[in-house]
Parts: C-alpha cells; sequence; structure tokens
C-alpha cells in the first residue's frame, strides 16, 4: 500500500514526546491510526539515542494472550530496560479486557511514554478522564485531506483534484481500487461492518434496522438543519415507530463513533449558542455517495461537508451563525480568532453571490469573513469580503 507522511499528526506526536500525559488517538475506523503510529516509530528510532520500543499491536494473533489485563501488564514490564528512554504503543488497546488498568498501572510508575489507539465506540472523548487517572492528551485523526489527496497521487491541477476528491473523499484505503464503484463498496463495508457495528456492540442496540435508518436519513440530510424530533416524525411517517428520546440517543452514538460530527447553531447577536436544530457532518463526504449513489451529487451541501470538517482538522469549534434569522454557514474560533464564512458551490450568477454575502454584510463587527466557492479564480475581495477558490483554501 502506498504510503505518504501526516506531517501535521506526525508533528503533534513529536511535539509531545517525553511529556507525562498517556497519548490518545482517536479518530474515525480505517482513518489512519496505526499507520501513524508506525510513522512515529520510525522517527523515534531515527532520532532517539536509546529507544526501548515496546510496540503491541491487539489485532495481531502473536498478541493473542495479551487480551488479559495481567498479562499485557506484564509483558511490558518484563521488556523495560532502566538504561533506555522506554516506549510503549497499544493499538486497538480495547481488545484487552480492562485495560485501563493496565495503563494506569503502567503510568504511575513514570517510566514509560504511552501512546495508545483503539475503536472509537469504545474509546470515547468523553471517557477519557474517567478511563485513564494520568492527564490523557487526544489527538483526533481525520480522513485525508485534500492537500493530503494531492500528495497521495501527486497531482498539480487543483480542479481536477478537486473533482476527484469530491466522489473518492479521504478514506485512503478506497485508494487501492481502481473502479469507482469498488471504492464505494469498500466506504460502504467501513461505514456498516466496522462503524456501524461498533455501535451496537457498545450500546447493545437490539432494533439494528431502526439503526440504520436514523444513519441513512442523517447521511441524506448533512448540512441541513435537523434535530432528533425532527427526525422521530420523519420515521413515524413511514411506520417507524420511535420516538425523539431514542433518536438522539442514536444521534450520540454514531458521533461518539466519529461517523458524524454535531455543529450547534449561534446568536451572534445575542452571543449565545442556541439549544434547538443542529446540523451534522459526515466524517468524510464520499461516505454519502457510498450508501446513497451518485445520481443527486448535491454539490452544495458536499462542499459544505468538506470545509466544516477541514476547519476542525486545522483546529477550530464550529458554530452555525444566526443572525436576524439569516443564516452563516460557519462561525469558526480557535483561541482569540474568529472567522465568518460562508460556502457555496456556485457564485456566478449575480443573485446567488448576493445571497452569500448579505448575510455576512450584516455582520457589524470587524472579524475576517470569508466567502469560500468554487470561483476557479485568484481570491479577491468584496466589501470587505475576500473571495477564495476552494480548491485554493483547502491546499493552502
Amino acid at each position: 500500500m502506498k504510503l505518504i507522511d501526516r506531517e501535521v499528526y506526525l508533528n503533534r506526536l513529536i511535539s509531545l514526546k517525553g511529556t507525562p500525559d498517556i497519548k490518545v488517538i482517536t479518530g474515525i475506523r480505517r482513518s489512519g491510526k496505526s499507520k501513524l503510529l508506525d510513522e512515529y516509530i520510525d522517527w523515534i528510532e531515527e532520532n532517539e539515542p536509546k529507544p526501548n520500543i515496546i510496540s503491541i499491536d491487539l489485532t495481531q494473533l502473536k498478541f493473542e494472550a495479551l487480551k488479559e489485563y495481567h498479562a499485557l501488564n506484564d509483558y511490558i514490564e518484563e521488556r523495560y530496560d532502566r538504561k533506555k528512554v522506554n516506549f510503549v504503543f497499544i493499538d486497538e488497546v480495547q481488545m484487552c479486557g480492562q485495560f485501563e488498568l493496565t495503563i494506569n498501572s503502567l503510568h504511575s510508575t513514570g517510566k514509560y511514554d504511552i501512546y495508545v489507539t483503539g475503536s472509537n465506540a469504545f474509546l470515547l472523548s468523553s471517557d477519557l478522564a474517567t478511563l485513564f487517572t494520568g492527564r490523557t492528551y487526544e489527538i483526533e485523526v481525520y480522513p485525508f485531506s485534500f492537500s493530503e489527496y494531492l500528495k497521495y497521487y501527486k497531482m498539480t491541477d487543483i480542479q481536477t483534484a478537486l473533482d476527484q476528491y469530491m466522489k473518492e473523499g479521504g478514506m485512503s484505503g478506497s485508494y487501492l481500487y481502481k473502479e469507482q464503484e469498488e471504492k464505494y463498496r469498500y466506504l460502504v463495508d467501513i461505514f456498516d461492518t466496522l462503524i456501524l457495528r461498533d455501535i451496537r456492540q457498545k450500546y447493545k442496540i437490539r432494533n439494528v434496522v431502526l439503526m440504520d435508518k436514523i444513519a441513512d436519513f442523517m447521511i441524506d440530510n448533512i448540512s441541513n438543519l435537523t434535530s432528533s424530533r425532527k427526525i422521530a416524525e420523519t420515521l413515524t411517517k413511514n411506520n417507524d415507530k420511535i420516538n425523539h428520546k431514542t433518536v438522539g440517543s442514536y444521534l450520540g452514538y454514531l458521533c461518539n463513533a466519529f461517523a458524524f460530527y454535531k455543529v450547534r447553531r449561534y446568536d451572534i447577536r445575542g452571543k449565545k449558542c442556541l439549544t434547538s436544530n443542529e446540523k451534522y457532518y459526515l466524517s468524510d463526504h464520499a461516505f454519502r455517495y457510498a450508501k446513497l449513489g451518485t445520481r443527486n451529487l448535491d454539490y452544495g451541501r458536499v462542499i459544505e461537508n468538506i470545509v466544516a470538517i477541514e476547519l476542525m482538522r486545522r483546529g477550530y469549534e464550529i458554530y452555525v451563525g444566526v443572525l436576524y434569522k439569516k443564516e452563516i454557514d460557519f462561525v469558526a474560533v480557535r483561541q482569540n480568532e474568529k472567522i465568518y464564512i460562508q460556502v457555496s458551490d456556485d457564485i456566478s450568477s449575480k443573485k446567488t453571490f448576493e445571497r452569500e454575502v448579505d448575510s455576512l454584510l450584516n455582520i457589524k463587527d470587524a472579524y475576517p469573513k470569508l466567502l469560500i466557492a468554487r470561483t476557479r479564480h485568484e481570491q479577491y475581495q468584496y466589501e470587505g469580503i475576500q473571495i477564495i477558490d476552494i480548491a485554493t483554501w483547502l491546499n493552502s
């Protein structure tokens, strides 16, 4: 399999080397967590004078005996070398029952630099503080970004590359298949077999069909405002008996497994989050085409999904902006930085352009305003709003 260096994630791991934190690598299934560990181990071997690397992949049969936490602890302790810097890497740590007891015990000794990955339905961000008594540092790995896609395929024509990326997405395992149909079969298998299966096992879901219907509804409605009540009403009309509380629980499970990300609405004038209606974005937009087909490509919503994930990849917290009953696609916040962003597929018509910039022009504060669209032209300004081509922005 062809590999590329994922420099952003690798540099974050390098910066954390030697800290007392338990480093927890999370992200959707098959997003490259294990390969990132391998890449980091290679870097350590090349740059650390005296490394003692204890690496365990619990998916491999040779480590079958370590799926019991005492055995896992003994295996690591037996390989400790006090004359060297000791690194512990455990891939798919949740496959060891009561793994947290081993991790906490090893961490308490102060002898090891510890890194773990795991199935995300079983190793949730919200659970880390409860599972581990030591301080944890979470590194979330996303599917390939557009710039990584360019690097993988060594493409220089960013407009042609974006056309492909919009259909293929960032799950790099699908790149091994030549035909688009085979790529989508791979993606469907990832979503159904791995993501949904993890959720069913974790939460012991009995009504599997209903779970699948909710997931399909969410995929079909990315970038649309929705609520658990609305989904329940829609499914009830189709003769599925379910209440909004159950739907809300299922949505939470899907987000816990990194299948979707929930984005709340933010009242720009009142400077507060709103409790009704949210937007949900797919962790990788190509799941939509793989699951629902490509007859309705709906580029506008897919582009919005791509921008949402890219903003999160770059470390922004994102919200849906609301101002005078108008919507701003994203209010992106990172430390003291704030950006207002509108996203559109095509702003070539005057009417569409004016509609997109109107919401931004109504915002009176001095934070930057950005309209991202498929302009295929160089960046320019309109009334203080930066107009930028999406392929250029994604590759910046």
